[in-house]
């Protein structure tokens, strides 16, 4: 039933998502062009806020906590897991404070409005999960980016986003480019809950009337130990915090 229910609501969904997309693309070029850096991640705030709003359509609500956990000032490394495209705005508008840049696989950097717009032009990076030699590469460039600008890297090191909700092995060579490159960065664990329901019967129609749960961990900085340390405590705690399904 509420399959059925969502098909509708998922129709006048998309119109709107589709709809921001396109207004916000020109916008983020102006912004970008004319007036630099700052005004680009004013609408790109907008366009996450608006992106997060039209959720609601759907029922959709948020849950974000200990945002008080996230260290200002600083390089920072956001390590979380992936369940769904939804991840990247509620990360982008709630976590806002800290300049959040993605590792992106390359797809997403073509074509679609707005979205790929930001990802080439915003200091997020894309990445060819194909070509080894050209993801660390861009991966490395966006650790010496955060060092310098004292900016967020988020990186999802299970690749591939889990559907079900059950976290994935984490894979260590972006976490441990990021270190290597931002040795300043502090690591910011993040565990993100029932995304992967928005998603459960695929992009269309969208799931109903879903808590997404943020839980920022406490931040710990990369230098002072191994990054193996670094590594099993960062994965620990993103799992940890996964609620079982």
């Amino acid at each position: 039933m509420q399959k059925i229910l969502s098909v509708p609501l998922s129709i006048i969904y998309y119109l709107l998502f589709f709809s921001i997309l396109l207004v916000f693309h020109p916008l983020q070029w102006v912004c970008f062009n004319l007036f630099g850096y700052k005004a680009h991640k004013w609408s790109v705030d907008l366009l996450n806020f608006f992106l997060v709003i039209n959720t609601y359509l759907l029922g959709t609500r948020y849950r974000i906590e200990h945002l008080e956990n996230l260290p200002q000032g600083v390089p920072l490394i956001i390590a979380a897991n992936h369940q769904s495209m939804y991840d990247i705005t509620t990360i982008g508008w709630f976590m806002r404070r800290v300049h959040p840049k993605f590792v992106s696989k390359i797809e997403l950097g073509r074509y679609i409005p707005s979205i790929s717009y930001n990802l080439n032009h915003g200091g997020s990076v894309v990445i060819d999960r194909k070509d080894p030699k050209q993801a660390l590469s861009a991966i490395a460039g966006l650790g010496k980016y955060i060092e310098a600008n004292n900016r967020a890297a988020v990186i999802f090191p299970e690749g591939t986003r889990s559907k079900t909700g059950k976290p994935r092995r984490f894979a260590e060579n972006g976490l441990k480019i990021l270190c290597k490159y931002a040795p300043s960065a502090y690591m910011v664990p993040v565990t993100i809950n029932n995304s992967w329901k928005m998603t459960r019967w695929g992009v269309f129609p969208v799931g109903l009337g879903n808590e997404l749960i943020l839980t920022i961990h406490p931040a710990f900085p990369v230098s002072g130990q191994s990054f193996a340390e670094t590594f099993e405590r960062t994965e620990k705690a993103v799992v940890e915090g996964c609620l079982p399904v």
